[in-house]
């Protein structure tokens, strides 16, 4: 039999083949397309060295773009090679099994010996076959999954530092989950508590309730904790906790989903510091009975000569009882005779100098007394002098003893001989030509030296070569008359040897005197007294610290010494009828209080806990108009020079900080070019992603930049990262205080925004302020308002003003009663909620934020706008709680007002909250 006929081709006409070329060419350009495009990289091997055959764009991009068609793995990537890649390549073309991997390390070296780029892949090696299963090739296809394993390797790097953190801090922590009864909290578990929880409870309480370990806690924790978390505001106090004999500070927030009930808690025991507080004021009405009971005569006396403070040694002294001084001027006390003797040491005191001299005393009695007197002059913080403290010493009996010890000079003369020649100490004398004059035996002791030997040459002879310039100083300095005390170089035993010496030498009639030691061993424990370092240089804040507090002290006495002078001078002046200084005393006494209101703000903002006002602001405008007074600080050796951004977005941030700030800056630009040179302000919009967060520890999102650049010295990389720190300064002592870019740090952070610095030795410094756009536009500037052109209230309009001092209360009252206002006044939180909770007519609350009765401001007026939803609401404050007012942002129809304030700002602040309804 013959097969069929195979069926004949089907004939294509002509115009049917050009379709069918053009449909194949469309395809293949679609597939090629596909290729060049495909997120994934792709590339394809021909046989069993591998050699590339195709790759796509991803592929390339992988590989540093590198030329690698027609040539091997191994001669293209010769690090894959290294790196393993070749043999896994070489077992899949083998065995005809595909290789897979994730998160794989590859090691991209584009040049030979040049740098390396770490990179991770997951990718596939899958093995080609032809129609008889024999291998010909391999597909390679992946993903380049760097950055996602580099994020997941930083966040668990994170998550184990948070978890050391966690574990190490000494402040107790804990999360609880809340158990409600009627939306009261009843009970609450310990989900999670670190170490520091367990050591101040005593016990070990991760998942018990509170009531099986503390059955016997007050109620006021359990309420706290359950407004927290049905509230989700933020709660902040110290309470006494009897169940553990403890004073706690305790801050909570919530945590989580609402629903869960659960409270994140922060203990700190202030157990010990509340002691100290009790001690302390205890200790000053101990300082008081001391001063009292001393013999002796204490008293300050201001620079108008009159008394501030006398201790009851007056009443024997002067027969006038002490509670009768102060106040009076000196010459009233003393008499013109008296006065005129002092006077002169009196001016010198007042000068600067203090001054002691001795005067006849007369007792009661009659009797014979000398009196030593001392007047030490008191200093205020601008290095000026406002008084001087008095102490007299009865020194009757130190006179008559000081003849009996002239007496006893010759006797002593012979036993400092003795003291001489046995003493272990080198002692010496020497001329200021450079030769010994006399040593003690313990030289020759010490050097293996005669004194006949080291008195013939010239004490440099025996200087360590390193040594000698110091030492020529040092002789100088004891040449112009300067004692020099802890000198140390190094002195030549005669065996060739070296000892290090420690000098005490004063000049005297010509010739040098000293004591020296032998401190060779002392300097051995340098190094390992090295390793304190750091722990002092903490100390050394913590004095500053008190430094800065006590100083800060002493100008609020000041202040409020010019306020109080100036009010008790009006009173004194109405009674008496005068009313034409009223003025000028009500002028010193406003000019006091900006000032006392200044010094808070600077404290305030070091501290980073000042109240902010913030407004949207034109930068670029508040730049142009601080040019001239930045000009005018900066001197005519420094050309500045302002770019501002044109289309630069507006910031929502507080203007006068920002002014403060970019003085700031520009001091310090100035400082760092003695010279003179060139200062940059520049602003520009800036667009942070995720990386740029992470860099900068922002999060994502628009902000404006504001960058101040120099010409001068720079800083090292070590310095750069200290300059933020609280008291740090590379300023000499006594022309910094260190605490300039801490202000500027603190002012960026509660603003919601950061500050960074770049600088190189001998290329300059640059510091930009980066702040949050505000998505709006710029306020313009506020005019202020006379309490007369401020319009006045409509019928029936009441303020309810809440603050537990009177006399702002009575302040705000006056102001409202002036305009037309109804006022209710509350002494605390309780009384004033009552209010809100009645059908009292209440267009405005005005409330300071800390007042006493269990709630502060905000959870008040809170509470309030539970009934009156639309309630307008005016904080009165001088020390912002940030958790207490949002952070900076508070509810429509809320503002705050910072303590002190201008009461026509008061009025303004006033009507416009009630016409904005």
């Amino acid at each position: 039999m013959h097969a069929p006929p195979a069926p004949a081709p089907e004939t294509l006409t002509r115009e049917e083949l050009e379709a069918e070329v053009r449909r194949l060419r469309a395809q293949s350009a679609s597939l090629a397309q596909m290729f060049e495009q495909a997120p994934s990289f792709i590339a394809l091997l021909s046989g069993p060295e591998h050699r590339f055959a195709l790759t796509n764009a991803a592929y390339q991009q992988a590989i540093d773009n590198r030329d690698v068609i027609g040539s091997t793995v191994a001669e293209a990537l010769p690090e894959a090679a290294v790196q393993g890649y070749v043999a896994l390549l070489d077992a899949v073309y083998r065995t005809g099994t595909p290789h897979r991997a994730t998160g794989a390390r590859f090691d991209v070296q584009p040049v030979p010996g040049g740098p390396v780029k770490e990179r991770y892949l997951d990718f596939v090696y899958q093995p080609i076959t032809d129609a008889h299963g024999t291998v010909s090739g391999i597909f390679v296809e992946g993903h380049d999954v760097t950055e996602r394993t580099l994020a997941e390797v930083a966040l668990r790097e994170n998550e184990a530092r948070y978890r050391t953190l966690f574990e190490s801090i000494e402040v107790g922590f804990c999360i609880v989950a809340l158990k409600f009864e009627d939306d009261r909290a009843v009970d609450y578990r310990i989900v999670e508590a670190n170490p520091a929880f367990v050591r101040q409870t005593g016990a070990d309480v991760a998942g018990q309730w509170v009531s099986a370990f503390a059955p016997d806690l007050e109620r006021h924790w359990f309420d706290t904790y359950g407004r927290v978390a049905l509230t989700g505001e933020p709660a902040h106090f110290e309470h006494y906790a009897d169940v553990f004999g403890r004073w706690f500070d305790v801050r909570a927030l919530r945590t989580g989903d609402p629903a869960a009930h659960r409270v994140a808690i922060f203990f700190s025991d202030i157990t010990e510091r509340r002691r100290v507080e009790k001690r302390a004021e205890a200790g000053e009405r101990e300082l008081r009975l001391i001063a009292d009971a001393l013999p002796v005569l204490i008293s300050f006396i201001g620079e108008d000569h009159v008394y501030r403070f006398v201790n009851k040694a007056y009443d024997d002294w002067f027969s006038v009882p002490a509670d009768g001084i102060v106040g009076r001027d000196v010459r009233d006390l003393l008499g013109p005779d008296a006065y005129a003797a002092r006077k002169p040491f009196m001016d010198r005191a007042l000068g600067g100098e203090a001054v002691t001299f001795e005067l006849d005393w007369p007792r009661r009695d009659g009797r014979h007394r000398v009196a030593e007197v001392r007047y030490l002059p008191r200093r205020t913080r601008e290095g000026g002098v406002d008084g001087f403290h008095v102490f007299v010493h009865d020194v009757t009996a130190r006179k008559q003893t000081e003849a009996e010890l002239e007496r006893q000079v010759a006797a002593r003369t012979a036993e400092r001989d003795q003291v001489w020649q046995a003493s272990s100490d080198l002692l010496c004398v020497a001329n200021l030509d450079g030769y010994f004059v006399s040593l003690n035996p313990a030289w020759s002791r010490a050097l293996g030296w005669t004194e006949a030997e080291m008195k013939a040459r010239p004490f440099l002879d025996f200087v360590h070569p390193d040594d000698i310039e110091p030492t020529v100083a040092a002789a100088g300095g004891l040449a112009r008359g300067e004692a020099q005390l802890t000198f140390e170089n190094r002195y030549r035993r005669r065996d060739g040897g070296y000892l290090w010496l420690s000098w005490n030498a004063v000049p005297r009639d010509g010739l040098i005197y000293a004591s020296v030691r032998d401190v060779t061993e002392a300097r051995r424990q340098a190094e390992i007294l090295a390793k304190t370092e750091e722990a002092l240089r903490q100390s050394q804040k913590m004095e500053a610290v008190g430094q800065l507090t006590g100083g800060l002290a002493h100008d609020f006495n000041n202040l409020l010494a010019g306020i109080s002078g100036s009010l008790e001078l009006m009173q004194t002046r109405m009674s008496q009828g005068r009313i034409g200084d009223l003025d000028r005393y009500m002028t010193v006494a406003q000019g006091a209080a900006r000032r006392a209101a200044a010094l808070t703000h600077r404290l305030l903002a070091f501290s980073r806990r000042q109240t902010l006002d913030p407004k949207p602001v034109n930068v670029n405008r508040l730049v142009k108009d601080m040019e001239e007074l930045v000009r005018r600080t900066v001197g005519p050796s420094i050309h500045l020079e302002a770019v501002g951004l044109a289309g630069l977005w507006p910031a929502l941030i507080d203007p006068g900080q920002l002014e403060n700030a970019l003085l700031n800056l520009c001091i310090n630009a100035r400082d760092a070019m003695p010279d003179g040179g060139r200062i940059t302000i520049e602003t520009a919009n800036k667009w942070v992603d995720d990386a740029g967060g992470r860099q900068h520890e922002l999060p994502p999102g628009q902000y404006l930049s504001v960058c101040v650049t120099d010409t001068g010295t720079g800083m090292a990389p070590d310095l750069v990262g200290k300059v933020f720190e609280p008291f740090f300064t590379t300023k000499p002592i006594g022309e910094g205080t260190g605490l300039g870019l801490s202000m500027v740090y603190g002012f960026a952070r509660q603003s919601g925004g950061q500050v960074r610095i770049y600088s190189e030795v001998g290329q300059g410094t640059t510091v930009c302020l980066y702040l949050p756009r505000h998505y709006g536009e710029a306020d313009e500037e506020d005019v202020a308002r006379r309490l007369a052109e401020v319009g006045r209230a409509e019928q029936g309009e009441t303020v309810l003003i809440v603050d537990d001092e009177p006399s702002v209360r009575m302040l705000v009252t006056e102001v409202l009663e002036d305009l037309g206002y109804t006022a209710i006044e509350a002494a605390d939180s309780v009384a004033g909620l009552k209010v809100l909770q009645s059908d009292v007519r209440i267009d405005l609350l005005v409330t300071d934020v800390g007042l006493p009765g269990g709630m502060n401001g905000r959870q008040m007026a809170d509470a309030g706008r539970e009934r009156r939803p639309d309630l307008k609401v005016l904080f009165i404050t001088g020390y912002a709680e940030n958790a207490v007012l949002g952070n900076g942002y508070l509810r429509p129809g809320m503002q705050v007002l910072t303590k002190p304030f201008v009461l026509e700002t008061l009025a303004s602040r006033i009507k416009e909250l009630i016409a904005d309804r």
